[in-house]
């Protein structure tokens, strides 16, 4: 609870200060724009964190946005399918992409650095083959579709409106709520990532678990793949989604996600999401900050995660030490 409050005040104090560095950061359009972002990457992200719970890590969560973002539009406009035909193909590739990794790493034992970076490798390469390297869009067709991403749900009596794309969010993250803290998969699951030995010993079924992570995050990075291409209106393969997994990762560590694995919250990886993309916010509005120093930022905000992880997690130690004396 103090991680999750300690990120919040680190969200208000980068809004304050942006509001305050720039007029256009509180108008109804940045607004309404960034809680947009902050819900697309929030479910990315709530992804990640089922990952690095169980211990693991996922490195293609952009490259499965490009596949998806990619394949949704060449569905129904090159192959013509329906729409019902091509939500559940898209859905059932991401289903599928988390079950391979989950397999791999339980029962043909690779680390998943390996295998998730083999992913993002080759979902992009699969993704440009398929495609031929051409941009996909909806040619101004499937409006109704496309209001998934774009439409809101306007405020009575003011000019604003909350994001179809915070709403989904919402309902993704009260899912993972439960499962992570009132089921006991989710006990599993955060056993699992504080020690695995011990976990296996008890009878749990370890395997199961990781391949559950997975298969979550494989299902939510997809479905973060349709929300932006649908957003956006056209999916480029060559560049679509690149660096997306950083986001991801970062939100996720930002929110209380430890890399050591057993510890996590969703609500606070939301926040860290938004964290995030409201420093990308505040780089763009900003004129005394350069736009070219974006990636540093990522870099730097991650490390500080790890590092004051790592210094809370010593301090507790020694603190736990001394109190046993």
């Amino acid at each position: 609870m103090k991680k999750v409050l300690g990120i919040f005040l680190l969200l208000v104090f980068i809004c304050v200060a942006t509001a305050l560095l720039s007029d256009r950061f509180l108008t109804a359009f940045n607004i309404e724009n960034l809680i947009r972002r902050s819900a697309l990457f929030g479910i990315l992200s709530i992804g990640a964190a089922f990952v690095i719970i169980t211990s693991g890590i996922d490195l293609s969560i952009g490259s499965v946005v490009c596949l998806i973002g990619c394949l949704l539009p060449w569905m129904l406009v090159e192959c013509e399918m329906s729409v019902p035909m091509a939500l559940t193909m898209v859905t059932g590739i991401s289903l599928l992409i988390g079950l391979t990794h989950g397999l791999l790493i339980t029962k043909v034992k690779l680390q998943p650095f390996v295998v998730t970076l083999c992913g993002l490798l080759f979902y992009r390469g699969l993704t440009r083959g398929l495609v031929k390297d051409q941009t996909q869009g909806f040619r101004g067709e499937f409006s109704s579709l496309r209001s998934l991403s774009q439409g809101q749900l306007a405020i009575p009596g003011t000019d604003f409106g909350i994001p179809n794309p915070c709403l989904i969010l919402v309902f993704v993250a009260i899912l993972a709520i439960i499962l992570l803290n009132f089921t006991v998969y989710g006990r599993y699951m955060l056993a699992l990532g504080r020690n695995e030995t011990a976990t296996r010993f008890s009878g749990i079924n370890t395997d199961r678990m990781t391949i559950l992570a997975y298969v979550i995050c494989g299902l939510l990075s997809g479905l973060g793949g349709m929300l932006f291409v649908l957003d956006v209106g056209s999916a480029q393969p060559v560049d679509f989604g690149n660096f997306y997994e950083l986001y991801a990762i970062a939100g996720a560590v930002l929110g209380g996600c430890s890399l050591r694995g057993g510890q996590g919250t969703i609500i606070g990886v939301v926040i860290g999401a938004a964290v995030m993309q409201v420093l990308k916010n505040t780089i763009t509005l900003v004129d005394a900050i350069p736009t070219n120093i974006e990636y540093a930022v990522i870099g730097a905000v991650i490390l500080g995660g790890v590092v004051t992880d790592e210094l809370v997690k010593s301090f507790a130690a020694k603190r736990r030490s001394k109190l046993g004396k």
